[in-house]
């Protein structure tokens, strides 16, 4: 069962907000089959939550490291998330509240 689904998230750090991040990251997710969400973070971090198998959401990690050209990628961390239904079906972008 290789192919099982499962759910992390990623925090993104480094000069990557006001460089197109969260677009970038929604073309990758769109590319990889990823479903989830990104959203910028207060202290200036981007968090993607990401639905997909192993090997795709080591990929999409791959390409987060990478970011958008405009970019600075520091690091990336990583924890595993809970399923979350509402972002099963698409790769949105999301808002702080």
């Amino acid at each position: 069962m290789a192919d099982a689904a499962i759910a992390k998230r990623f925090y993104v750090s480094g000069y990557v907000q006001g460089v197109g991040y969260r677009f970038f990251a929604q073309r990758v997710a769109a590319k990889l089959g990823v479903r989830g969400f990104v959203k910028n973070l207060r202290d200036g971090r981007v968090e993607i939550y990401a639905i997909g198998s192993q090997q795709r959401l080591r990929d999409l990690r791959a390409e987060l490291k990478r970011g958008p050209s405009g970019g600075t990628v520091d690091s990336v961390a990583e924890d595993d998330a809970e399923m979350l239904k509402e972002f099963a079906d698409g790769f949105s972008i999301e808002y702080e509240d």
